[in-house]
């Protein structure tokens, strides 16, 4: 909306990880150096922790574009998987068709391929992004795989990002096998105070920005303080400042383009929203922003081709609707109850829950379980799906949300939703499509709509394994 009125060629302050915005200030740049050491010629597993919106996955991505050709390195993106559904995303990083194959065959398999790989002089490395939701049993089998090795040579390398949860699980006492071999440990630090403007000034000039720097600093200060240094909510705060100076039709972005921006967010402490609340300018801006939304121009901030969450999504001053993400991890479960059928996922056997009633309130929701549960308890052997996401936040509006969207982009019919539990927590599982085998979904996920591309990391779910040969 506002790209052609600051003169710029993509939007600056996607939350989606772009490698070409990856800020190098802030020791980030250091730390991807230090990455790209350990996992070429250093030993032991390495942790990464930063809170939320920190520049976690940012870096991940980074070492995925910028590791050397010696080195192949398998991505984990949805750590909520089980012991079973890992060995298998393992496999399928490094290309191995092993589907429907048992537990030790995949095992044995995945052992003599890293070795032959070690015999090329290439070191396997596993990117495990979000690992403090990984569950035990599944960090534990991870940490059983790291022990392969040849002669003093490992057979695989292991890196860890997580929030500072992930400490925690660490500290577990079942976990101290795994503890003991991290070796490397970087911490993730929200951005000072005083380098704000120049991240701010570093992607305003990267999405093409050519003029004078837009954010005052004043502007940039409030910013900084509301964020809290976190990257992520930086990039709320200036893209809805942003668009506010834009429906003023200025091109100098003040503290109360980012007052506005950060009561729509609702990111400010009480105090301070009480005393925005009393600003006349600012509810005036909070209510044209909402204009703009209503009037059809809202996709922008809360599109799935941004790949941002509908925590972006700037809503009436007076609204006090929860915000959403699509990944967030809050709310009461649903009581889904009475298994009514069983499917094998990878081998391991699912129960597919009865859907709930339908609702008034999420009409989509039990659309697309009631789809689910038809669809795939018929699915024949070696069937699949594409998953866009696992989330443990079972509140009906949240994915309520999400449907909506996937209506509007006309693929409704084409999403199920999968109530499941893993590692004794209830959840969701958001699928994309059917499909007789994992190759075909494989083919299907490269067709996928540009806007899933952009917003999740997809990867391959089987319905039903084929029996054992």
């Amino acid at each position: 909306m506002y790209l052609e009125h600051f003169g710029l060629t993509e939007p600056p302050f996607k939350i989606t990880p772009v490698t070409d915005f990856f800020f190098p200030g802030a020791n980030r740049a250091e730390i991807l150096d230090a990455l790209l050491y350990a996992i070429t010629d250093s030993e032991g597993i390495i942790k990464v922790t930063g809170e939320v919106g920190s520049g976690k996955t940012m870096l991940c991505r980074m070492l995925l574009e910028r590791h050397p050709d010696n080195v192949e390195a398998v991505y984990l993106a949805n750590p909520s998987l089980t012991r079973e559904e890992m060995l298998y995303a393992i496999a399928d990083g490094l290309k191995l068709n092993l589907e429907g194959q048992r537990v030790n065959i995949i095992l044995q398999t995945l052992q003599n391929h890293l070795e032959l790989k070690l015999a090329q002089g290439k070191r396997v490395v596993i990117l495990v992004d979000e690992a403090h939701a990984m569950p035990l049993d599944t960090m534990e089998e991870l940490r059983l795989l790291y022990n392969l090795q040849v002669g003093n040579h490992k057979l695989m390398h292991l890196v860890l990002f997580g929030q500072p949860e992930l400490n925690d699980k660490l500290s577990q006492p079942n976990m101290r096998q795994l503890k003991d071999r991290i070796v490397h440990h970087f911490a993730m630090l929200p951005l000072s105070q005083n380098i704000i403007e120049t991240y701010l000034e570093f992607r305003m000039r990267t999405a093409g920005y050519r003029g004078p720097t837009p954010f005052s600093g004043t502007a940039a200060a409030l910013i900084g303080k509301a964020s809290q240094g976190l990257m992520r909510r930086v990039n709320i705060l200036a893209d809805k400042a942003m668009l506010a100076a834009f429906i003023e039709n200025t091109y100098n972005i003040e503290a109360r383009h980012v007052q506005a921006a950060i009561r729509d967010s609702e990111l400010a402490p009480p105090v301070q929203a009480w005393w925005l609340r009393k600003s006349n300018v600012i509810a005036g801006i909070s209510i044209l922003l909402a204009a703009t939304l209503i009037a059809g121009a809202g996709w922008l901030l809360g599109s799935m081709h941004t790949g941002k969450p509908a925590a972006a999504e700037i809503k009436p001053l007076a609204s006090s609707t929860p915000q959403t993400a699509p990944v967030a991890a809050a709310g009461a479960p649903a009581p889904f109850k009475s298994p009514a059928t069983q499917i094998a996922h990878n081998g391991q056997e699912a129960q597919i829950p009865t859907p709930p009633p339908v609702t008034t309130q999420a009409p989509l929701l039990a659309q697309r379980l009631a789809a689910a549960h038809e669809a795939f308890s018929k699915s024949p052997g070696g069937s699949a799906s594409i998953q866009l996401y696992y989330t443990e936040n079972v509140t009906p509006s949240r994915i309520e949300g999400f449907l909506q969207r996937a209506d509007k982009l006309g693929v409704l019919q084409e999403i199920y939703v999968l109530p499941t539990k893993i590692n004794g927590r209830k959840g969701f599982r958001v699928l994309y499509g059917t499909y007789s085998s994992s190759e075909q979904a494989r083919t299907g996920m490269r067709q996928l709509p540009q806007r899933f591309l952009d917003a999740f990391a997809p990867t391959i779910y089987l319905l039903k394994s084929s029996p054992a040969s």
